[in-house]
């Protein structure tokens, strides 16, 4: 999994999602606008983090408190539910 640049800045955060609230549009494919860094930090139970864009290798890790998720710019990805989960999303650029 790549690392989000030294460079990047954080600048904003989503909500603490849930099982119950995580929005529709995160568990399809979906991307980033151009320079976004994405880091998906679990902070209960559970969430596959799928990338699947056809520019670059497929890649599935299971994300847990331990295990965080980088989010590259405008490359394809999703999260899948596994069970409950709270987590959240902050945004680099």
């Amino acid at each position: 999994m790549k690392s989000i640049p030294d460079t990047a800045s954080h600048y904003k955060s989503t909500a603490v999602f849930t099982e119950d609230s995580i929005p529709a549009a995160l568990q399809r494919s979906h991307t980033t606008a151009a320079g976004v860094w994405g880091r998906i930090t679990i902070l209960e139970g559970s969430l596959l983090y799928r990338i699947t864009d056809a520019r670059v290798p497929a890649e599935e890790v299971l994300l847990t408190p331990e295990q965080h998720g980088v989010v590259e710019p405008q490359i394809e990805h999703e999260v899948k539910l596994v069970g409950p989960v709270r987590f959240q999303v902050d945004f680099h650029r």
